[in-house]
């Protein structure tokens, strides 16, 4: 279940894009933007331990974690996207502060707000024009091949708690709790998931910071600690106005949601908004985001909406020993709090096992579905994959871990199993580009310690023995290449009635699918959900 002691998230939609909130506490009103060098979730964690009676609301600037659809030009632009957000809570009375750099955006915000911040308080400004003053810069944030440019990012953030503003020689002796390195990965993952923007949004921000030669009517506080002297006689009113509801972005442009459900807060990417509901379940491991082509190309004429699964990508991180059945349990869970009477299924290698859990349990949820590569596996494969597959990744306080998440993924688009490096294992899928091994990665490293849980359950499943249980039409393929192709055929053998069986053209969420091939294996899913039930 939730965690209500903990940071909610929340995203408001405008019109070019998505910003992302985190929300704690309740009474009197602070509203925050976040620095560049802690991320929004922790910081807003942090604020509410130093101020127990107010609601702590920290916006993501632009270009920053689930704000990164949003573009990142020129300060007048941050301060219009911005000042649409702070609008759109619609906070009777509220204080405004920001962290860092995001001081920058102070001077001029409050002028495009119609309802005036009751204070505004910069956190941290010296230190930031320290950094403004000596022109520091993040290192070149062009994806790698090596993934050696998201270990310098994660010094670069380290660096700016441990050392000196103005010194970078020396590490500083004061300022605010050095970070937990689970603190400090909240952070870095935030701000690589676009990792160009994260510089031109550092440059926009060291230079505005420069530009402030006057505080002016802005109150300082050097320190978190600070704060709640600095708001001691400023006159705010509490309320319990609520959030308001994320709205979905025209046409099949790809929007994010949080939903809670019976069973905890799931992170969704959907695309539509009417039309019979279709659910992409993903593989396991990282996030759904990988499978955003698919549940916009899915949504013509209709609405798609992917999960990420709990303790994989943005949903919330749960500590359990998980099965097919649990997943499915919570995919049902997804549906009934959207409303839905009944879906149809798009799923692949674990969603598609998730998909026949999902139709077998709860068939009156379920009409049409597609699965892809469904896991078949030997007995003796599956205690040596168990064993092997899923090496333990934990937030390093020098970042190791990025290295691990990085090779891990690359190597299993050229071994299958990855962990066997020999001529004989290698896999003619192509190595993906960097920019492509870097999504793969941001996927793993948001899910964390719990990266595993869904992807080991995929392993332990018996597909053999549920499959014959399915009572809802079901079409299942894969494309060529793809190493669960063998699902194709094993499923085919046990015929078991209202299930087809088929290759594709293509695997269309592979990096860089050939155009045509793609749209032919669209088409294949396309006129299989058209039919009647």
């Amino acid at each position: 279940m939730t965690d209500r002691t903990a940071a909610k998230p929340h995203y408001i939609t405008l019109d070019t894009g998505q910003l992302r909130l985190w929300q704690l506490g309740s009474g009197s009103d602070l509203i925050v933007l976040a620095g560049q060098t802690i991320g929004a979730e922790p910081l807003a964690e942090r604020l509410h331990a130093a101020l127990q009676h107010y609601r702590v609301t920290v916006f993501e600037l632009p270009g920053i974690g689930g704000s990164a659809s949003l573009p990142v030009s020129d300060m007048d632009g941050l301060g219009h996207t911005l000042a649409q957000g702070i609008t759109a809570l619609d906070y009777p009375s509220y204080a405004l502060a920001a962290m860092d750099l995001a001081a920058a955006l102070l001077p001029t915000l409050p002028a495009r707000l119609g309802r005036k911040p009751a204070a505004t308080i910069a956190i941290g400004l010296d230190r930031a024009q320290a950094w403004a003053q000596r022109s520091l810069q993040p290192p070149p944030m062009e994806p790698r091949q090596d993934g050696t440019h998201l270990t310098a990012l994660w010094h670069h953030m380290r660096d700016c708690h441990l050392l000196i503003p103005s010194d970078p020689t020396q590490p500083a002796t004061n300022g605010e709790p050095l970070p937990t390195p689970a603190e400090l990965d909240a952070g870095f993952v935030a701000a690589a998931v676009a990792p160009a923007s994260y510089a031109v949004l550092w440059r926009l921000l060291i230079e505005g910071t420069i530009n402030i030669t006057s505080p002016g009517d802005l109150v300082n506080a050097p320190l978190v600690a600070d704060l709640p002297a600095a708001l001691a006689d400023i006159p705010l009113v509490a309320n319990d106005t609520t959030l308001p509801r994320t709205q979905p972005r025209p046409g099949n442009v790809l929007w994010c949601d949080y939903v809670e459900t019976s069973r905890g807060r799931v992170h969704l990417r959907r695309a539509g908004s009417s039309g019979r509901p279709i659910l992409v379940i993903p593989t396991g491991g990282g996030s759904s985001q990988q499978f955003s082509t698919v549940v916009q190309r899915l949504s013509r004429n209709r609405q798609a909406f992917s999960i990420d699964y709990f303790g994989n990508g943005l949903s919330e991180r749960l500590d359990r020993d998980v099965t097919i059945e649990m997943l499915a349990r919570d995919a049902a869970a997804v549906i009934e709090a959207l409303g839905f009477e009944d879906v149809d299924i798009w799923g692949s290698h674990t969603g598609s096992l998730v998909g026949i859990e999902l139709a077998v349990l709860f068939p009156d949820l379920v009409g049409r579905a597609v699965l892809e590569g469904p896991v078949f596996i030997s007995p003796d494969f599956q205690s040596d994959l168990l064993d092997n597959y899923f090496p333990k990744i934990i937030a390093d306080k020098w970042g190791m871990h990025i290295s691990l998440v990085w090779n891990w993924r690359r190597d299993m688009f050229m071994y299958w199993p990855w962990y066997r490096v020999e001529r004989n294992t290698a896999r003619q899928l192509g190595v993906p580009s960097s920019e492509q091994l870097h999504l793969y990665a941001i996927g793993i490293l948001e899910s964390g310690w719990t990266y595993d849980q869904a992807y080991r359950s995929a392993f332990k499943y018996d597909t053999a023995s549920r499959l014959p249980l399915l009572k809802r039409p079901a079409l299942i393929c894969a494309g060529p290449n793809d190493m669960l192709v063998n699902g194709v055929a094993d499923s085919e053998k046990l015929n078991v009635p209202g299930v087809e069986t088929r290759l594709t053209p293509t695997t269309v969420w592979w990096p860089d699918p050939d155009v045509d091939l793609a749209e032919q294996t669209y088409q294949i899913y396309e006129d299989y959900f058209r039919r009647e039930l």
